[in-house]
């Protein structure tokens, strides 16, 4: 049997951090339903001045509520002033204090690719951070984003949830009665934001920095040290070894699905994750908010059973996933054990970096402790189906939105099929919807085949890749990537140019923005209709076969819409080598 693969310690370490995600999910995802009601805790004499004086700066009413409108607005708002300060951040950070290594000014391209990729909570990364940010600017412009862009997205889909079963005061009232065509108050996003921020991201992010430094993760503001190599023989005599408050970023970026490291190369870092234990931690955090979001929407809404069909549904795909990840990482066309582990940590092996591939495309996290290039064809193509699909976890906020936008438009054929009343909790799915629905699920193909295709068709002017399927499957998983707000990547692909930088930073901000906005428009259109009384027309949405027609929609609107493009990719990458292996 193969190093690495031993079956029975492979489905161990794959139930314990399911296991744990659960626990811990649980009571994280009540915690956050208070939260987000704003019930009152013993721990509001601590929290509740810091979020006065939030309010106050920020020239915010907290009792005032929003339309979808005026939600919507303060989210571009905020993401329009976010975007100003930190792009002009990266561009200046060499004549900016907290730079003891000298990183240079970024180049305009780089520092907007990396901006925008912050700022939609997506992380790709077409830089070193090591080499090209100094720390002000890790700690400030990344960290920063990646503490808030989470929240930001969160606080959409809880607006989103309002709009659905009626506002604000519907849901802390709901024997009143809805009147139609009335204005529904979604809450207040400053409020939202900065109550998820203070009271839930912030104590995580810093419980878990806790844990990465006690396992020897770097937290320090001091320049790296420059030691002596042990092979004297080599050409470099001496080597400065990078560090930092690396602690507090990787327990951002790992809770917050975000997924950009401090080193270039990620969690494959053995500074970043240096231990077993400090591999769980990071493993674990991968989806374990995303999980507790899914708990949060019954005791948010009130309706337990969408709990069950929200995270019954996620977490059968995402062992599916997982499963076939891991099976075919084991069972690839490369035979040889040393083709199996290229780009991959021996201190992790390959079972490991499977797991961790299939959990970081399942929750649009994005980080790695492993090259995705050199998965096996076939593990590589489960990354993308789980990055297309975007709603197995899902990153904080936007992978529930983007479950909610396939529950909609399950309800909604599934009602043309059967006859039965197109609704959703009482409130009609009619034409208005659908359209806006519609034309959401139509932006994915024709942003990420649409810029793939340009940039096979024009290799002179883009760049070109590796040859073969192989170079097909670089192209189309870097875009893939972007429009998922994921953020890994295929990284034998050259994409520090212009092109990238350009036409990610454009993928980036179609994959981001509508997929938030457009389901918040849509609840709060449902939110102005008058609940009509259960019959036995109603279509009942909580139940499991409903669940299972809700996991085939997503099966036709993803995979098989995509499917030309994975057969070109990784499949016909996994035939190639399985014909050369016999």
């Amino acid at each position: 049997m193969r190093p690495h693969h031993r079956p029975v310690f492979v489905m161990i370490e794959i139930f314990l951090v399911f296991a744990l995600a659960i626990g811990l999910g649980w009571p994280l995802g009540h915690y956050l339903a208070r939260v987000m009601r704003g019930d009152r805790s013993r721990l509001d004499p601590l929290f509740l001045p810091l979020e006065r004086a939030i309010y106050r700066a920020l020239g915010t009413d907290p009792s005032r509520g929003m339309s979808w409108r005026g939600y919507a607005l303060a989210f571009a708002l905020s993401n329009a002033v976010l975007a100003v300060l930190v792009w002009v951040l990266f561009m200046t950070q060499a004549w900016l204090p907290l730079n003891p290594d000298a990183a240079p000014n970024m180049r305009w391209d780089t520092a907007l690719h990396t901006m925008v990729s912050f700022l939609t909570n997506t992380n790709q990364q077409h830089y070193s951070g090591q080499a090209q940010l100094s720390y002000l600017s890790q700690m400030v412009g990344i960290v920063g984003l990646q503490v808030a862009t989470p929240m930001m997205g969160l606080g959409i889909v809880v607006a989103t949830l309002r709009g659905l079963f009626g506002g604000r005061q519907a849901m802390a009232n709901p024997g009143a009665a809805a009147r139609e065509g009335e204005t529904r108050d979604l809450g207040n996003y400053w409020v939202d934001v900065t109550r998820a921020t203070l009271r839930f991201m912030l104590p995580l992010c810093l419980l878990w920095a806790a844990l990465l430094t006690w396992q020897g993760v770097p937290s320090t503001l001091q320049s790296g040290a420059t030691v002596a190599p042990l092979d004297q023989s080599a050409e470099l005599k001496q080597q400065k070894i990078p560090v930092g408050p690396v602690a507090a970023m990787v327990a951002a970026k790992q809770l917050g699905t975000n997924g950009g490291g401090w080193y270039g190369p990620n969690s494959t870092v053995a500074l970043e994750n240096p231990t077993p234990l400090s591999n769980l931690l990071e493993t674990l955090a991968l989806i374990l908010i995303p999980v507790a979001a899914t708990f949060m929407v019954g005791p948010f809404t009130g309706r337990r059973k969408l709990t069950a069909l929200v995270f019954g549904s996620m977490l059968l795909m995402s062992t599916v996933s997982t499963g076939l990840s891991v099976w075919s990482e084991a069972h690839s066309a490369t035979t040889a054990d040393a083709a199996l582990m290229e780009g991959k940590e021996t201190r992790f092996g390959a079972s490991d970096s499977a797991l961790w591939s299939a959990l970081t495309t399942q929750s649009s996290n994005g980080s790695v402790n492993a090259m995705h290039d050199s998965l096996a064809p076939l593990t590589g193509g489960m990354a993308m189906v789980n990055m297309l699909i975007n709603a197995i976890w899902g990153g904080i906020g936007c992978g529930l939105q983007q479950f909610l936008v396939y529950l909609l438009l399950s309800v909604f054929l599934a009602g043309l099929m059967t006859g039965r009343t197109p609704e959703l909790f009482g409130r009609k799915i009619e034409a208005p919807e659908v359209r806006l629905l519609a034309l959401l699920i139509l932006l994915q193909p024709l942003v990420v085949l649409g810029f793939s295709a340009i940039t096979l068709a024009l290799p002179s002017i883009t760049g070109s890749s590796n040859p073969g399927f192989h170079g097909i499957g670089q192209v189309f998983y870097e875009y893939t990537s972007a429009f998922a707000n994921n953020g890994s990547g295929f990284e034998g692909l050259g994409d520090a140019t212009y092109w990238w930088n350009l036409s990610c930073a454009a993928v980036l901000a179609l994959g981001r923005y509508p997929a938030l906005i457009v389901p918040l428009a849509v609840a709060g259109l449902l939110a102005r209709k008058r609940v009509a009384p259960e019959s036995g027309g109603t279509l009942h949405a909580e139940t499991p076969t409903f669940a299972l027609t809700l996991i085939a929609v997503i099966a036709i609107l993803t995979v098989l819409q995509f499917m030309p493009a994975l057969v070109l990719g990784p499949i016909a990458d996994h035939l190639t080598l399985a014909t050369k292996a016999l």
